[in-house]
């Protein structure tokens, strides 16, 4: 079926507005969902001033993604109605380059301005409303380091995947879009294998933990659940913030477990251990393999759906475009797929929240503590000011991970029933 320009317009218009409202409105609810008496369970970690200021710091941030949110949203559509797509594409063409080079300038310009625009938002998140409230431990040179070399790898790495996606739509005819799904899944990969080694490290300094209680408690822990650890890692989180974590990342000979510095210093070795097993049971459960696998599956469809579209020329009018190009397709299919990637976000999210409620559930059982991840969860969402009362609409939107005090809940039940 091929739909008029104006009704791609009007789906697109539609979409996006609809998103924008939703998101508002899952905000609203979030801040009036805020809960002036502090939750029993965590009487033990906050106190009345603390308690306030994690209100105050969701209040900033969220007033800041409403801005951000608003402001992108009203420049995109400006760009849109004024033909910024169609004067760019105009302006790429006359210099006459290949689709692949042209394709690289038009993602690449648009991306810069993307860029230049969210810096402002950026800065004044980094170095006023995170100092504000005491996280913010990155410098200046620090700040914009991370910039530079952010800007250099998405250069080398898209730069690359682009071009063969571009070459393929335009060379390979209706086999394009199995040919790009096969490159982009294979890129998935080598860059799952390569961000521990070679990527991570030029950001942070990752330390091997040091000989001890904690290290040998861990692979004790470990070796019980047969679980193949060689070396655990410590980064330096508190060269840019306060905040604590840790996570789970690479696969192969390239995996590895790594604590934030300041993880450490907040938790005594019991919870160190209790949350390495939450992430342990990750891998156990297969939890990463399933999102690896599905993640790859979607990128099938998308690519499907794109060879469809990125030929329908009422999409490229409907953006003030006259020639169809690859290039313009691609950005202007990733708009109108919008809203069918806020469903799959959702769900994928959904999923996700159970997933952390299995690999809680496998650390509680594992250790035989499931005091000791409770005590973690606490102490974490504390030290990070965590919203303790999140609405029920703005976790189904954005939440990855259930809330804490559900997360705790379903602990406590564990512990009873042992």
């Amino acid at each position: 079926m091929i739909l008029s320009d104006q009704v791609i317009t009007a789906i697109i218009l539609g979409t996006l507005i609809i998103s924008y409202l939703m998101n508002n409105l899952a905000d609203y609810l979030n801040l009036g969902n805020l809960n002036p008496v502090l939750p029993k369970t965590f009487s033990d970690v906050y106190d009345g001033d603390r308690y306030h200021r994690s209100q105050n710091y969701l209040r900033e941030t969220t007033r800041m993604g409403v801005v951000t949110s608003s402001v992108d949203l009203v420049l995109l559509l400006c760009f849109w109605f004024l033909e910024g797509f169609g004067l760019l594409d105009t302006f790429i063409r006359g210099l006459g380059h290949s689709p692949v080079i042209s394709g690289l300038l038009f993602t690449g310009i648009l991306s810069g301005l993307k860029f230049i625009l969210s810096l402002p938002f950026s800065v004044y998140s980094t170095f006023v409303i995170e100092e504000r409230f005491g996280f913010n431990k990155t410098t200046p040179r620090v700040f914009i380091l991370d910039l530079v070399k952010s800007v250099i790898l998405s250069l080398i790495l898209g730069s690359a995947l682009l071009s063969v996606i571009f070459w393929f739509f335009e060379s390979a005819g209706p086999w394009a879009w199995i040919l790009c799904w096969s490159a982009t899944s294979i890129f998935l990969l080598g860059v799952q294998y390569i961000v521990p080694t070679w990527i991570m490290p030029l950001f942070n300094t990752f330390t091997p933990l040091e000989e001890g209680p904690l290290k040998d408690s861990i692979f004790t822990y470990a070796r019980s659940i047969d679980f193949p650890l060689t070396q655990i890692f410590v980064m330096d989180g508190s060269k840019r913030s306060a905040k604590s974590n840790a996570f789970f990342t690479g696969f192969g000979k390239n995996k590895r477990i790594v604590l934030y510095d300041t993880l450490i210093r907040e938790q005594d070795n019991e919870e160190l251990v209790a949350v390495l097993a939450h992430e342990m049971g990750h891998f156990k459960k297969k939890h990463i393999q399933r999102r690896l696998i599905l993640g790859i599956a979607q990128m099938g469809i998308i690519f499907y759906l794109m060879s469809l579209f990125i030929t329908q020329e009422s999409l490229f009018h409907a953006f003030f475009v006259d020639q169809p190009s690859v290039y313009a397709g691609l950005i202007f299919f990733s708009i109108l797929f919008s809203p069918i990637d806020l469903i799959i976000s959702v769900a994928m999210q959904f999923f996700s929240r159970k997933d952390e409620y299995e690999a809680d559930r496998f650390a509680a059982v594992t250790t035989e503590n499931p005091r000791a991840l409770v005590s973690a969860l606490k102490k974490l969402s504390a030290h990070n000011l965590s919203n303790l009362t999140p609405h029920p609409f703005y976790v189904f939107l954005n939440y990855s991970h259930p809330p804490v005090l559900e997360r705790i809940n379903a602990l406590h039940r564990i512990g009873k029933g042992n």
